[in-house]
């Protein structure tokens, strides 16, 4: 009916609209009650052609009637007139009669009785008779077009009731001023701007449209305020009406309200406020049910609605606040920002439903792919989704909502931080040990979170705290920190698994030298690889601070090695362990040696043993079990170096690795390791070397070198014994390190030959004579090192035998000169006091031709009376222990 209207409307032209004003006021009114009226023009769908003359006769005959007699139309009340005037032969047929009747009488009902202008009081006799009349016509037709008794009882209820007024004289009959009949007429008439052809266009003739339909506020009691908050709902409704994709109206709109909100600051009646109330909380509640969830409502197609309605929706929001709500009175106007809360309120709101749906859809897609290889978990696959989300939202909608909230993509990302750590948080509590599925967690919350913040510092960028409070929204995830806590308790899970496998394996290892053909122990072997293969699995983590964490690893597994090479050498003893304890000294006799001779050997014996005997019947501690050790550490050492270099590839084929993880050398070396393998090499060589000449070979070295008469006991049983013991060595021990070991047995041997001259104890005494004697044997031992040229450097055999070859030459010094010398370094040492009686000269072990220890010991073991005689004067020795 009201797009009929329309189109009759615009083909009215300009002259006739000007020169039949008041028939026409009549005609929009009467339309909207009486479309039939209008029925006769309709010539096809979508063209209704207007025929002046027939509009003229049929209903405007009626209007002219009623303006001929000088009435003005505001005192008319049109229904009431078109039933004195029309009658049953004005229609087609007695049914669409009787419809015509019932509808007027509804419209009588409506503006007198249901919606009055002026409230009726319940008891008003005349609003009861008229009630009667019209449910009487419901039942039984009256008849109208006369002037008959039921008219005129008609007549008299209906001007009565529609005389009434408020209390200001006026002519003006109420029958449709009445709210909300008035607005629902005023917002069918507005219908009238819209073109029928499209119903989403407004007519060009819309401004003199609109100066007509105002000419009907008089009837309607409409008024500027309501016209322009009629026109905003007519054009809201429009757009939501017609599919919600014509921005023109929605613009038209938002412009329209701009003029209520003006309006709304300028009037305090309360009944306006009512309908203002009414009307924009409706807007608004259809705006904020898009807005609330604006990621299900716009996308690439609708997008650019969203400013309009955000407008629309923010603008009401203001107006209800601001110029409605007694709460937003009471207090200070500068306390609360109604835009900005409203489009905080949009973007927590949407972003959070957004959120739960990307973690339905990340769940989804989990189920779906959680059989297939290299599938990510919920978490991570969420991680993307809401990254992808806040870029959207950047792109997309934060430049649209900027307008009104100037850190909207703040907010936004603050949000979905807030939402992705609630599940982070609980993720991260939940989590025992690192696995490739917690940390791909880890590292996509902690690349979420970094993009999130960079995201709000962009966007604060302008703000006066520099988005300080934006970023306070945002606690940190910690993802990072959890990945190192789990990377750490990783490590620390395997440093400690290698340590009990080190102790383990050691105490099962029995260094066989047939193991293997490199001669070295397995435990060492699978050590090693465990070492490797920590390595390696340290490097196949999925994380992004290998680096960072290496020295963390390095040190652990630096301290397990240093453990593995400490226990190798554990128990083996060292130097002093195999040195016999130097005899007191004694003066010599010249009584028969063979006498107390095997006494004293067993004395020495003893006493030797007792320092040994806790690796007597341990095989494990044989010279073939030592070259083993040595062996161990050797490759030990050897091996770390292998280590670092694929450390150093593992570092250049690591994601994350930088210049400076190249330049710090320590980060990726073993630091204890290297030296606790030099010591235990160096330890267990030497003990090895002191081993054989003191312990294993005893009974021809110690117990029986130059015992009794030297001639008959020189040191070529010690030499072809030490001779095999290197065979054995040289066929075991790895030739980098055997140099070292046969140069311990050398220097132990040296060492030995001077402790038999110089501290072998009573059952050794020397004649001048045997200085030759003693010094071939010398010259046999250095050969057996040099072994024809196949064996030690000449310079390496003479440094070690330097001390031999400078205390050797005091065997041949007479006792006199002996006995002189002694006194002149005592003196030189002691001073004069020593004149008379020197002191006893402490035992330093460093042998020197020049000190008086080695003086005085030479003379001890000198098998001479002037030199027994001297002792005993000066000295006071016993002959024998």
């Amino acid at each position: 009916m009201v797009c009929i209207l329309s189109l009759l409307l615009l083909k009215l032209n300009t002259i006739l609209l000007i020169t039949i004003n008041s028939r026409i006021v009549m005609c929009l009114i009467a339309s909207l009650f009486y479309p039939c009226l209008l029925s006769p023009f309709i010539v096809c769908s979508a063209e209704v052609a207007f025929d002046h003359s027939h509009f003229h006769g049929c209903f405007g005959s009626q209007s002219m009637c009623l303006l001929q007699v000088g009435r003005r139309i505001e005192s008319v009340v049109l229904p009431l007139e078109l039933l004195q005037q029309l009658k049953l032969s004005d229609f087609t047929d007695q049914q669409e009669y009787e419809v015509w009747q019932k509808r007027t009488m509804k419209v009588l009902e409506a503006g007198l009785l249901l919606h009055p202008h002026v409230p009726l009081d319940k008891s008003n006799p005349t609003s009861q008779r008229l009630r009667q009349i019209i449910h009487g016509a419901m039942d039984r037709p009256i008849e109208t077009g006369k002037n008959n008794e039921s008219m005129q009882v008609l007549r008299s209820a209906v001007m009565s009731l529609a005389s009434r007024s408020d209390g200001s004289i006026s002519e003006i009959c109420h029958w449709a001023d009445g709210i909300p009949l008035n607005l629902r007429l005023y917002e069918m008439l507005l219908q009238a701007c819209f073109d029928v052809n499209d119903e989403t266009s407004i007519i060009d003739e819309i401004d003199e449209l609109l100066e007509h339909i105002k000419k009907t506020w008089t009837i309607l009691g409409m008024n500027q305020m309501l016209h322009n908050l009629c026109f905003t709902w007519v054009l809201f409704h429009r757009f939501v009406a017609t599919g919600q994709a014509e921005t023109d109206l929605l613009d038209a709109a938002d412009g329209q309200l701009a003029e209520v909100a003006i309006d709304a600051k300028t009037t305090k009646d309360p009944q306006y406020s009512k309908i203002l109330s009414s009307i924009l909380s409706s807007i608004l509640g259809w705006a904020e049910k898009r807005l609330l969830a604006y990621h299900d409502t716009f996308d690439n197609g609708n997008v650019d609605t969203m400013q309009g309605i955000v407008s629309l929706g923010v603008s009401a929001a203001k107006i209800l606040v601001e110029d409605i709500s007694n709460e937003y009175r009471r207090k200070r106007k500068g306390e609360v920002d109604v835009v900005r809360t409203r489009i905080d309120t949009y973007i927590r709101s949407s972003l959070r439903t957004a959120f739960a749906q990307r973690m339905e859809k990340a769940d989804s897609s989990w189920r779906a792919s959680k059989n297939q290889p290299n599938s990510l978990p919920v978490l991570a696959i969420l991680a993307k989704d809401v990254g992808e989300l806040a870029i959207n939202e950047k792109q997309v909608f934060s430049p649209i909502l900027k307008r009104w909230h100037p850190f909207s993509a703040g907010v936004a990302v603050a949000t979905l931080h807030a939402c992705y750590g609630n599940e982070i948080k609980q993720f991260i509590s939940g989590i025992v040990e690192l696995t490739p599925d917690a940390v791909q967690v880890l590292r996509a919350a902690d690349k979420l979170e970094k993009d999130l913040v960079q995201i709000a510092v962009e966007d604060s960028v302008d703000s006066d705290d520099g988005g300080k409070a934006i970023i306070r929204e945002m606690p940190p995830y910690e993802a990072e920190a959890a990945i190192v806590d789990l990377v750490k308790a990783w490590i620390r899970a395997r440093l400690d698994r290698l340590k009990e496998w080190v102790d383990r394996n050691l105490q099962q290892e029995v260094w066989n030298p047939q193991a293997n053909q490199e001669g070295y122990a397995p435990s060492a072997v699978e050590v090693l690889r465990i070492v490797d293969e920590t390595l390696d699995a340290y490097f196949q983590l999925p994380i992004l601070m290998h680096p960072a964490l290496l020295p963390d690893l390095m040190t652990g597994l630096d301290k397990c090695l240093q453990y593995y090479a400490t226990k190798a050498k554990s128990g083996c003893g060292s130097r002093n362990t195999y040195v016999p304890t130097m005899p007191a000294l004694t003066r010599c006799t010249m009584e028969s040696k063979f006498a107390w001779k095997k006494k004293e050997k067993s004395a020495n014996t003893q006493k030797r043993n007792s320092q040994v005997a806790t690796m007597n019947g341990d095989s494990s501690f044989g010279v073939p079990q030592f070259c083993v050790r040595i062996n161990t550490l050797h490759r030990i050492r050897s091996e770390l170096d292998v280590l670092e270099k694929r450390i150093i590839t593992h570092l250049r084929n690591s994601e994350s690795a930088r210049a400076e993880d190249f330049s710090n050398g320590l980060a990726k070396k073993f630091e204890l390791t290297p030296a606790a393998c030099i010591e235990g090499v160096q330890q267990l060589s030497e003990a090895v070397a002191y081993k054989i000449v003191f312990h294993d070979l005893s009974h021809v070295f110690w117990d029986g070198l130059y015992v009794g008469e030297p001639s008959s006991s020189r040191i070529e049983p010690f030499v072809q014994e030490v001779e095999r013991n290197l065979l054995i060595i040289s066929n075991i021990i790895h030739e980098r390190v055997r140099t070292r070991v046969v140069t311990d047995i050398m220097r132990a041997s040296f060492d030995g030959f001077l402790l038999v001259l110089l501290a072998g104890g009573p059952s050794r005494a020397f004649m001048h004579q045997d200085s030759q004697i003693i010094e071939d044997d010398f010259k046999s031992l250095k050969d057996l090192f040099w072994a024809n040229g196949d064996g030690l450097p000449t310079e390496l055999i003479d440094k070690f035998s330097t001390t031999v070859r400078s205390i050797l030459p005091l065997l041949r010094t007479d006792t006199e000169s002996l006995v002189e010398r002694y006194r002149r370094v005592t003196l030189e040492a002691y001073g004069s006091s020593a004149r008379s009686k020197p002191p006893l000269p402490p035992t330093s072990g460093q042998w020197n031709p020049t000190d008086p220890n080695t003086l005085l010991r030479m003379l001890c073991y000198r098998n001479d009376e002037a030199a027994s005689r001297y002792l005993k004067k000066t000295y006071n020795l016993p002959k024998k222990l």
